[in-house]
């Protein structure tokens, strides 16, 4: 019987930005990963099923790549996305916004053909209908 090895898949180095991060967002996440002591860490940003409009986006600090990741550089932050959100991120940018209400992250995504009024959730034209709970990020 033989045996066959199979080589691990590593991430990839892209070259171009699948994620464009605002000079005002990657202040504000530079900021925070100095306040974290977080140093060699990035941002992984992908989307994940649920969320009121269908499919919502995440965010998290990482400290490495994860097997077959788009890695890249946006003004100065490290990006990870996974292959399975390559597609609804692609040509997506992040920006921070700094209000009377309060501050936080948000997506532009150029893919989504309607969105939560929050802006944490979205769908696209091949996700199908969004559910019909309402939205519930107020």
């Amino acid at each position: 019987m033989a045996t066959t090895f199979i080589e691990p898949i590593q991430a990839a180095e892209v070259t171009e930005e699948l994620v464009q991060l605002t000079p005002l967002a990657a202040e504000r996440l530079q900021k925070i990963l100095a306040e974290k002591n977080l140093p060699n860490h990035g941002l992984r940003v992908f989307v994940a099923g649920g969320g009121c409009s269908g499919m919502q986006y995440g965010m998290a600090f990482e400290s490495q790549a994860r097997d077959q990741d788009a890695v890249f550089q946006s003004s100065g932050v490290t990006l990870y996305v996974d292959p399975i959100s390559r597609d609804y991120l692609l040509g997506a940018s992040i920006d921070y916004a700094d209000n009377l209400m309060g501050g936080g992250f948000r997506i532009e995504n150029p893919n989504a053909v309607s969105s939560c009024g929050c802006g944490s959730s979205f769908r696209t034209k091949d996700s199908g209908e969004a559910s019909s709970g309402g939205c519930s990020c107020h």
